[in-house]
């Protein structure tokens, strides 16, 4: 009767190991899914509706006081007639005021005297560019001579790179329908999406300076804003059978 049980335990411990072990599945193999891949792009074209400017004032003069004197005089004229072409105050910001001493050579190579620099320049945010050009003659006029340069930009691109976006995946769907049928397969569900927006940055035109003034009639010429280009970039995966 010992000798019974002992068999039976050995039994059931077996069957419990036996139960416990790998057990192997088979599976047909799975088909790979075939893929298309397209890149498909979208561009709206804006009319600048802002611009910005650095305006600055270089002064020279034999002391530090007399040049910054005569700096603050010309800096403040060049600031009330930017505020007199309509802009508003709170888009005049000081970017940069230096001071610095410019030593004077004889022909011997000796030094024969120093005149002092003087520099103010103001960063202008113009959100009426149609008076842009008369907004420069006002600040030449009233006494600024180095004016660095204009850039252009439009204030909402939101709707712009919207439309882009659109317009990119349609892009996209055509070359993919097209490549399909030429392709003799059918188009299935999109895999995967991905994007890129390529929002322009302001763009330049230049107007020049130093400190050696500004001439009146180039500074009168017609201010051409163009067009800023918003592009959009797709990549659509889709599934053919």
């Amino acid at each position: 009767m010992r000798t019974k049980f002992l068999v039976f335990t050995v039994l059931a411990f077996a069957l419990a190991l036996s139960a416990c072990g790998p057990t192997t599945i088979n599976q047909a193999a799975q088909p790979a899914i075939r893929t298309l891949n397209v890149n498909g792009a979208g561009e709206v074209s804006l009319t600048p509706d802002l611009a910005y400017i650095y305006i600055g004032v270089h002064d020279e003069a034999a002391t530090p006081s007399e040049a910054v004197d005569a700096n603050k005089a010309h800096t403040n004229a060049v600031i009330d007639a930017i505020k007199g072409a309509g802009v508003d105050e709170k888009d005049i910001n000081t970017t940069n005021f230096s001071i610095w001493p410019s030593q004077q050579y004889a022909p011997d190579g000796t030094i024969s005297g120093t005149t002092y620099m003087v520099d103010n320049t103001v960063y202008v945010i113009v959100r009426d560019i149609s008076s842009l050009g008369d907004l420069l003659d006002a600040a030449i006029t009233a006494g600024a001579n180095n004016i660095n340069s204009i850039s252009f930009d439009v204030a909402d691109k939101s709707e712009a790179v919207k439309e882009a976006r659109a317009k990119a995946v349609e892009n996209a769907k055509t070359q993919a329908q097209e490549l399909a049928d030429a392709a003799g397969v059918t188009l299935g569900d999109i895999q995967s999406i991905s994007f890129y927006d390529n929002s322009p940055v302001p763009y330049y035109s230049g107007k020049g300076g130093g400190g050696g003034g500004v001439d009146m009639a180039a500074s009168s010429v017609p201010i051409q804003p163009g067009q800023l280009n918003i592009s959009v970039s797709v990549n659509i995966l889709y599934e053919i059978k």
